[in-house]
């Protein structure tokens, strides 16, 4: 259900925005910044042990079955 209602209000937006026609009338000038003194932080870090070997696990996965209609639209009875 939130899904319905977000795509009802960004579908709007987006066009909205797609019919827009937007041209630059000034250029960007970043400002002149001076920066003296500071001090980057400092970090006792001691990292995780990781441990890598060649053990080889079996995992079984489970089948899925999907049975869907024929062309016409007759759903599907399993029988083949």
């Amino acid at each position: 259900m939130k899904r319905i209602i977000i795509t009802t209000l960004i579908a709007p937006l987006a066009i909205g925005l797609a019919a827009c026609d937007v041209d630059q009338t000034k250029e960007a000038e970043l400002p002149e910044v001076e920066v003296t003194g500071g001090q980057m932080p400092e970090y006792d870090v001691e990292p995780a042990e990781v441990e890598v070997g060649t053990e080889e696990k079996t995992i079984e996965v489970p089948t899925v079955d999907i049975k869907t209609p024929d062309a016409e639209g007759t759903p599907a009875t399993g029988d083949e």
